[in-house]
């Protein structure tokens, strides 16, 4: 195998292990805890998403789109401080909230404010082995993680509390994160860290910021609305069905990550679409197919994966996955988009992105959260429409250079 094709496998499996993790994490706080319990720790886990999202796109994207060789180990050594110092700061003001909020909650709040550092930084290498384009030492980490963090967890004894699963799941990232330095060292050797351009006005990430924030952010804070002005159990239920569809998202993320510069090399819009296209309908195949199995699971099963909160997760499978399956051809009708007309997303971005958001609420104050989850499904059904309407209306011409960005 070439270099090339090795690390492009290797960046695969480095994102399954990630998502992996991700997924593993919430099936087995699921298990571990009753349903409220859930319910506080998928409220800090919805935080701690967007807080990771926000460093991705601030810190994460700058760093991979670095062109300058010579520069690579001063940057990275440069975010990975930024990221450090950040993460220190947000850390104390959640530990300041936690402080505030009675009950479990807060105490689960205050856990993630300690270890906040230690899961950003980890994760922050990700990006600094894919600049450095060796993502086989990003694989090496975020498998130790993965490793690490399912031992760690399954060690809790049933019942465990929120704050202790939280507390447990960042300590467990020491072991990655001492690996993920020791490995980036001999690149960032020599290397000064400066943090004044992440202070300076225009810098780069700001963009990536917006773009995230009506993108994905708007979303899961809209989720965590539902937490403190609804209630967690919403919360809970939401993100246990989400959580099933996980490997899916690794398909969907391995889609936007590599999909440009493949999709770029059809003959044409024509070619492009017919190849996007396709690849939309095997997605939404593969999402409606992973939901009709995951409803069809026997309720014994269904509570091995999610413990108590399967009840109020499974009732929602319906709606996810037809959310997911709508997800498969709008994440191919925006790849479409990236190669004949970068500039066309962020406006559907923009607007379709909120218009969820709002149908989140309204399905949740008109049928709970089962209409809360079919709000999700609408919205992702309306922005796959409008995207590939917008396909449509690309003049007929050769493709514009594909834009990429690492996932």
């Amino acid at each position: 195998m070439s270099r090339r094709g090795l690390a492009a496998v290797s960046s695969v499996l480095d994102q399954a292990a990630s998502s992996a993790t991700n997924i593993l994490v919430l099936v087995l706080a699921a298990r571990l805890s009753s349903a409220s319990g859930f319910a506080d720790f998928s409220m800090v886990y919805v935080t701690f998403s967007v807080l990771l999202g926000l460093n991705m796109a601030y810190v994460g994207q700058t760093v991979v789109l670095e062109k300058d060789e010579d520069r690579l180990g001063a940057v990275c050594r440069s975010g990975l401080a930024f990221t450090g110092a950040a993460s220190a700061a947000a850390g104390a003001a959640l530990a300041v909230v936690g402080l505030a909020v009675p009950g479990a909650g807060g105490w689960a709040f205050l856990a993630l404010g300690l270890v906040l550092p230690l899961v950003l930084v980890q994760d922050g290498l990700r990006y600094c082995f894919s600049a450095l384009r060796t993502p086989e030492r990003a694989l090496a980490a975020d498998a130790l993680r993965l490793v690490c963090v399912v031992a760690a967890l399954l060690l809790q004894p049933e019942g465990a509390s929120a704050g202790r699963l939280v507390l447990v799941w960042g300590v467990s990232a020491l072991p990655a994160l001492a690996l993920g330095l020791w490995l980036l060292r001999p690149y960032v050797r020599g290397s000064a860290a400066d943090l004044r351009p992440y202070l300076r006005r225009g810098h780069l990430g700001q963009r990536f910021v917006v773009e995230f924030a009506v993108g994905n952010g708007s979303s899961q804070l809209a989720v965590l609305g539902l937490g403190l002005f609804a209630t967690p159990l919403a919360v809970g239920a939401l993100r246990g069905a989400t959580t099933l569809f996980g490997p899916l998202n690794v398909l969907f993320n391995s889609a936007n990550a590599f999909g440009p510069p493949v999709v770029g090399r059809a003959s044409g819009k024509r070619g492009v679409v017919r190849l996007t296209a396709a690849m939309g309908g095997v997605l939404a195949a593969l999402g409606a197919g992973w939901g009709a199995a995951l409803y069809a699971l026997p309720e014994g099963l269904g509570r091995e994966l999610l413990g108590d909160t399967w009840a109020a997760a499974s009732a929602l499978l319906p709606a996810t996955g037809a959310q997911y399956a709508v997800m498969g051809l709008g994440t191919c009708a925006l790849l479409t988009l990236r190669v004949l007309n970068p500039k066309a997303t962020l406006s559907l971005q923009v607007v379709f992105s909120l218009l969820s958001v709002a149908l989140l609420l309204g399905g949740y104050a008109l049928a709970g959260v089962t209409g809360a989850a079919w709000g999700l499904a609408a919205g992702s059904a309306l922005k796959a429409t409008a995207a590939w309407l917008r396909v449509s209306r690309v003049p007929a011409r050769a493709a514009e250079p594909p834009v990429t960005t690492a996932a």
